[in-house]
């Protein structure tokens, strides 16, 4: 990932071994919603920077094209706007010249409308039909594009590619598919090195090469001391997919069903026999994300046996000490705030799911409280703030003290961002999708 940091040695190697294509992803939604939701990066410019200024170096230095995919976190324009900048920047300051395409995915909730009435939106599972209403509501939507923008930018002479969301695959699968390899194949090999080295025996080392051919593709690591083996890239189909032998794209569907992964030698994997079934329907999935309300969040620690052995009644009883409480000094009800009390070093992570065991040494406790405005969910969290200092469980003889990570206790967190959707629209390839040839706006 873009950002992420890697060594230039990998990058030098990948040259030397005839790389055609440079591909790296530049976001994602792993880290949440909110970055969609305020067009912002995840990634600090000074990172991208350190990244960008190896690989358009590598890119200039083997005439060889970079593609950069979901550029700014999410794939935002201000995200493209953004990358775009540095690039600038940094060709200028090397005296490079290559030609700079930026691809805009985010949509406008008006012409989304006009899909919606015109029943070109699909809800994607667990979701249920679309309300207008909820387009309306988004700050940001992007639709996440295929391949064929980027192989349009490509044609029309683009040597760097800066694209909006975009899905991880089509970012590498892009050139290959351009220069008319099969789609199986390509597929597959973008799907396998989407994460670089996590296809690897040791995923922290950096890139990898995909070659691919008439019949298959070769893969190995760019660090001479990870490797490829068919179980570690065989296991990537399992990241991430919801079907371990099939990956749907805007154009069709990868199925890995046939595939046969042979191990050429210690380092290297060929992989053969992919499939790629195009749809009757070119479809695009929409993300979008909206403000969910405002949070403010306090931090306690636990550190007395006699409490934590009882942790659970004692989290019990916190939850209806702050809602009593919170309606004794505030007078607010059910509905008009929300809190959630969170177990770190018990249950947090896992929930119910965990396997209970003996008492815990020490457990943070996470008070996450949620309201329409801050000055509300900061009020409740400071109702909270002597009860997450000193709530003893029932029937404990003294008043315990825990210990605040911060003061003041509360921490304002500003608006809280959610996903709301999880849509595809019936469409044209490149029809959701604007192309700017140029490293900024005229």
């Amino acid at each position: 990932m873009l950002g992420a940091g890697f060594a230039p040695a990998t990058i030098e190697r990948g040259l030397a071994l005839g790389a055609d294509v440079i591909s790296v992803d530049g976001g994602s939604t792993d880290s949440g919603p909110y970055y969609l939701g305020t067009a912002t990066a995840k990634t600090t410019a000074a990172a991208v920077r350190r990244d960008l200024r190896i690989l358009l170096g590598a890119a200039a230095e083997a005439g060889i094209p970079l593609v950069v995919g979901s550029c700014g976190t999410s794939g935002t324009d201000a995200g493209v706007d953004w990358i775009a900048g540095i690039v600038r920047e940094l060709q200028a300051e090397a005296g490079l010249s290559l030609p700079v395409a930026r691809i805009y995915s985010e949509q406008d909730a008006a012409e989304l409308k006009e899909h919606l009435h015109a029943g070109r939106v699909h809800p994607l599972p667990p979701m249920g039909d679309l309300g207008a209403e909820v387009l309306e509501s988004c700050t940001h939507i992007v639709g996440m594009m295929g391949h064929e923008p980027i192989a349009e930018a490509l044609e029309a002479g683009a040597r760097v590619v800066l694209c909006g969301r975009a899905t991880d695959t089509a970012v590498a699968a892009a050139f290959p598919l351009l220069k008319g390899m099969p789609a199986g194949p390509t597929w597959h090999a973008a799907k396998i090195v989407e994460c670089g080295g996590q296809c690897t025996t040791n995923p922290a080392t950096g890139g990898v090469l995909a070659t691919i051919d008439a019949t298959g593709f070769t893969i190995e690591p760019l660090d001479p001391a990870a490797a490829c083996t068919p179980a570690s890239v065989a296991a990537h189909m399992l990241y991430e997919t919801v079907d371990p032998y099939e990956m749907r794209e805007p154009a069709g569907t990868l199925d890995v069903r046939e595939a046969t992964y042979t191990a050429l030698d210690d380092r290297r994997v060929r992989v053969e026999g992919s499939r790629f079934h195009l749809a009757g329907q070119h479809t695009i999935k929409l993300e979008g994300a909206r403000i969910a309300g405002y949070e403010t969040m306090s931090f306690s620690a636990i550190r007395d046996p006699r409490i934590l052995a009882r942790i659970d009644s004692w989290a019990e009883f916190l939850r209806e000490m702050i809602t009593e409480r919170v309606t004794q000094t505030l007078g607010l009800g059910a509905g008009e705030y929300a809190f959630d009390v969170r177990l770190y070093g018990h249950n947090a992570v896992l929930g119910e799911l965990d396997p209970t065991g003996p008492p815990p040494r020490e457990v943070g406790v996470m008070l996450l409280v949620n309201a329409p405005d801050q000055a509300t969910a900061t009020a409740v969290a400071k109702v909270a703030n002597p009860l997450m200092l000193h709530l003893p469980t029932r029937g404990l003889p003294y008043l315990p003290s825990f210990a605040f990570a911060s003061s003041p206790a509360e921490v304002e967190r500003g608006a809280a961002y959610e996903f709301v959707l999880n849509h595809v629209v019936d469409s044209a390839p490149t029809a959701m999708f604007r192309t700017e040839h140029g490293d900024h706006h005229a």
